[in-house]
């Protein structure tokens, strides 16, 4: 039996969800094949949205119309912004979520979705001819035929589950593993190489002592992931996490021990997430440090399990009781369910272009874990980047690349292609050398457009946007040019802040510069706005463009040289390894990357500056620059 479709997702994760939803919406008729439906979007480790970095690529994945954004307001057990003590550039959102019924939340988003079938099936090999993707075979026989295949297998592949001495064929959280796709892969020339994650055990809430760690509360007020949403949380609607430490016997039992834990007994080969180490792994490496500290984080709302953040490990399931039982406050805790680690087939970072699509077989895409990152959001984010450039491919329109300067995602794209990586990629803010133009108050400033114009952004949300803008810079205006009329009002907010009282003149915009002044006590002050009603959100990203100004034209000025050399294009059939002027190192990493532009082969890690200036000396003699 043979059906056909124009685009194909293995693997409902984040990555496939993101990756087919768009597709899907994008008018092309799409299949989802994942092997449980009630596994789609499914949160193996911490049942958390966003983070450090993470958050923002979560608003990117919104403001472009992702789904990810949506489902992960609909029922947070927690949510709160983070470095809101630092600079804007550094603050996101993270919440907590509910392990069932985001999936849920997800799947009613899919299930709404016109082109797009979900089929419970496994993928056991693809379909291919020299250069080209064709579709997939199936486990009962089935071909499967499509203009595009996308592959968001995350961490199935050949996957293994390991702890202590024992290692089994199995996917995460009970699920098996995936076992035709790698073979299949390698067959076509694909490099593929192993990493490792992991997971902490979990624990039975009526088994915990939470009198002995810290309560770690949310936070109140407009907290969205997506723009279309303006929910206010309170802190009683929110369940608290508690902050306890290692003792001294955890230490201990781990030093004693350390031989037994899989990551050290020589089991595990692949290498893991430097950002995300084991306990064990943070014990040698931080050997100094007397304790480590742990977060005790629910995962449903009404349910038992709570996820013991902080202690993810390769030991048995006795040395985990041991080791869980020397904590505080969890002298008597049961665990409901054991640590593990989990090895897995990813594709080589090089096997793939700035598009997601493989540089060796047109219309064959990869997203999520399969490229080599970690994380749910870096997932979601890679699947509708995918979803997207396998559709316009379809439909022979122009690749969608952002840059760096653009956003996250196109940050964490860049990196992989151009520089690869040695573990798991984590997306982090010190990776973005433009992060205060990166901020959580302005995805939808510098991706809406996108969005809209690609087909994914909904009228009413490009109104909405464009509308909240054209407040934002009408209230600028008019800031700038009007004085405060109200000088009672004023001098008194003066003596609020610290300073003398005056008959001087001020102007809006000069008061909101200053340390400390907000927007809605100076609009108090000024009738002129009295007809303007902004937002929490709307507010922050008004203040920010006040406050950074002078930063934001600085970090415009850098990201200028950046576009100008990201506009000198590469020919994709320039001869690296017999260019004259090249270094050897040089000619074998731009032949593997094959760098779309200048600033891309600038990037490369072995290219320096000489080898740049004998690429721009060559395209000028070949007449293309």
């Amino acid at each position: 039996m043979e059906t056909s479709y124009d685009v194909i997702v293995v693997g409902g994760g984040h990555a496939g969800v993101e990756a087919a939803s768009s597709a899907a919406r994008l008018g092309h008729p799409t299949l989802l094949l994942t092997l449980h439906k009630a596994m789609i979007s499914n949160m193996p480790c911490n049942p958390h949205i966003g983070g450090s970095a993470k958050g923002v690529v979560v608003r990117e994945v919104d403001a472009l119309g992702g789904i990810m954004g949506l489902a992960a307001d609909k029922h947070p057990l927690q949510i709160k912004m983070l470095n809101t003590g630092k600079g804007p550039g550094v603050q996101c959102l993270r919440s907590q979520q509910d392990k069932k019924l985001y999936p849920q939340a997800v799947l009613e988003i899919l299930e709404s979705t016109p082109n797009l079938k979900i089929e419970e099936n496994e993928v056991t090999s693809l379909l291919f001819e020299e250069g080209k993707i064709l579709g997939v075979e199936t486990k009962n026989g089935q071909k499967i035929f499509a203009k595009a295949v996308i592959l968001t297998t995350g961490t199935y592949l050949c996957s293994k589950v390991i702890s202590g001495n024992s290692s089994i064929d199995a996917g995460p959280d009970g699920e098996k593993a995936t076992l035709g796709i790698s073979p299949s892969l390698k067959k076509m020339g694909i490099a593929m190489w192993r990493l490792k994650t992991g997971t902490p055990p979990r624990i039975k809430k009526s088994s915990i002592d939470f009198s002995a760690g810290r309560i770690e509360e949310g936070m109140a007020g407009e907290l969205n992931f997506s723009y279309a949403n303006h929910k206010r949380y309170t802190l009683e609607e929110q369940l608290p996490c508690y902050l306890i430490y290692t003792s001294e016997k955890t230490l201990e039992i781990i030093h004693e021990h350390l031989n037994e834990s899989a990551l050290f007994n020589g089991l595990i080969q692949s290498q893991g997430p430097r950002y995300c180490p084991s306990i064990e792994s943070k014990v040698v490496r931080f050997a100094d440090k007397p304790r480590h500290q742990l977060f005790l984080e629910p995962e449903y709302e009404h349910g038992e399990s709570i996820y013991l953040q902080g202690f993810s490990t390769g030991f048995s399931h006795e040395l985990q009781e041991e080791l869980v039982h020397s904590l505080p406050g969890l002298e008597h805790a049961e665990i409901l369910k054991y640590a593990y680690q989990i090895e897995y087939d990813a594709v080589r970072p090089e096997e793939y272009s700035l598009t997601l699509e493989s540089m060796k077989y047109k219309g064959l895409y990869f997203a999520g874990q399969l490229c080599g990152t970690s994380g749910y959001e870096e997932a979601a984010g890679l699947g509708l980047m995918a979803g997207i450039n396998a559709s316009r491919e379809i439909q022979g329109e122009d690749p969608f690349v952002l840059k760096r300067n653009e956003a996250y995602i196109g940050v964490m794209i860049d990196d992989l292609v151009t520089k690869g990586t040695d573990e798991p990629y984590r997306l982090l803010s010190s990776r973005a050398e433009f992060r205060l133009l990166l901020r959580h108050d302005n995805a939808d400033k510098r991706l809406s457009e996108y969005g809209h114009q690609i087909g994914l952004l909904s009228e009413e949300r490009y109104a909405a946007f464009k509308h909240k803008y054209q407040d934002i810079e009408d209230i600028i205006s008019i800031l700038s040019t009007t004085n405060v009329s109200d000088k009672a009002g004023l001098n008194a907010y003066f003596e609020e802040m610290g300073f003398p009282p005056s008959n001087d003149g001020f102007k809006g915009l000069e008061l909101l510069k200053r340390p400390g002044f907000t927007y809605t006590r100076i609009a108090s002050l000024m009738p002129e706005l009295a007809g303007y009603h902004l937002d929490e959100e709307s507010i922050l990203a008004l203040e920010t463009m006040v406050k950074y100004e002078g930063y934001l034209k600085k970090q415009d000025m850098e990201a200028a040289s950046l576009i100008k050399a990201e506009a000198i294009e590469l020919p994709v059939d320039l001869d690296y390894e017999h260019m004259d002027g090249l270094r050897l190192e040089a000619r074998q990493k731009l032949s593997s990357v094959r760098p779309v532009n200048i600033g891309q082969a600038s990037r490369i890690a072995g290219v320096n500056p000489a080898d740049i200036s004998i690429l721009l000396l060559q395209l000028r003699k070949k007449g293309l620059r």
